[in-house]
């Protein structure tokens, strides 16, 4: 008895689960019997079909059909990603920089303070130790500094924009160390220099 009454439930929650059907399936499907229409169940009986509109950021890029990314969909600095690289990180050190003059140290005349915010310059000390300048390969990019060497390699993702043609690098051999002063460039700098 409890298979007779479980049987029209079952019926009326697949009739529920697949939508609203035409008169003429039902009709085959009560000729087939009850068992064949719950074998025809399956998991995208579930809900209702849904209908796939496109959307208005599913829209086909012109160029090379083959380019999987654009170039903005790629971060800046991956390119120089490389997991497999065995060279060891050296250590350095990010260190900010503001120039000041006497109207700024002794009279306070300029809205500089000591906070990083009134910084011009980025300055990174990179320890290299065994190693010539001329073995140095530094590739700087508005958001990353690239450096390698024979024995390190350093992939560095700058904390600030910065203006990669107005950069100087210095070496100091007798230290080991890899001297990178990079100017910043912030959005609200006009107002912190004004």
């Amino acid at each position: 008895m409890a298979a007779e009454t479980s049987l029209p439930s079952l019926l009326a929650l697949a009739e529920l689960l697949s939508g609203p059907r035409d008169e003429d399936e039902d009709d085959d499907e009560l000729e087939q019997g009850p068992t064949s229409a719950a074998s025809n169940l399956g998991p995208g009986h579930i809900a209702a079909p849904m209908s796939v509109k496109p959307s208005a950021t599913t829209q086909l890029k012109s160029g090379n059909s083959k380019e999987i990314w654009s170039a903005e969909e790629v971060p800046e600095g991956s390119e120089y990603d490389d997991s497999c690289d065995s060279r060891e990180q050296p250590e350095y050190e990010i260190l900010f920089k503001q120039q000041v003059g006497a109207e700024d140290l002794f009279l306070g005349m300029s809205r500089k303070d000591p906070s990083t915010a009134c910084c011009e310059d980025m300055l990174i000390k990179i320890q290299l130790p065994d190693t010539k300048a001329s073995d140095i390969t530094l590739d700087i990019k508005e958001k990353v500094l690239d450096l390698r060497s024979p024995q390190k390699k350093l992939l560095l993702h700058l904390p600030h924009p910065v203006d990669p043609n107005s950069g100087r690098a210095c070496f100091l051999s007798e230290k080991g160390t890899l001297e990178v002063t990079l100017r910043m460039k912030r959005e609200l700098d006009f107002i912190n220099f004004a």
